[in-house]
């Protein structure tokens, strides 16, 4: 799963960093019965809701094509958490 992992990140991080978003963290785990795919985003200053969404549009036609992970998953796709 590393390499997969690996996979995805490396093709996502280019259209990310163009929008100055960088990729945090991927991860695949298994909760309460389901896989997720989370994919934690962060942007200087934070990203908004809006900013989420437009990484999300870019993001999950990537990984459809890719097609990394031949299991049923949900993507989430969230910014990093900042403490105040």
């Amino acid at each position: 799963m590393e390499k997969t992992l690996k996979r995805i990140e490396e093709a996502i991080k280019e259209p990310m960093e163009k929008l100055g978003i960088s990729v945090d963290e991927i991860l695949y785990e298994k909760e309460n019965g389901y896989n997720f795919l989370k994919i934690t985003l962060d942007k200087v200053n934070g990203l908004d809701i809006d900013s989420v969404v437009e990484a999300t549009n870019i993001i999950n036609p990537i990984i459809d094509d890719l097609d990394p992970i031949k299991e049923e998953y949900i993507l989430d796709i969230s910014s990093k958490e900042r403490g105040n």
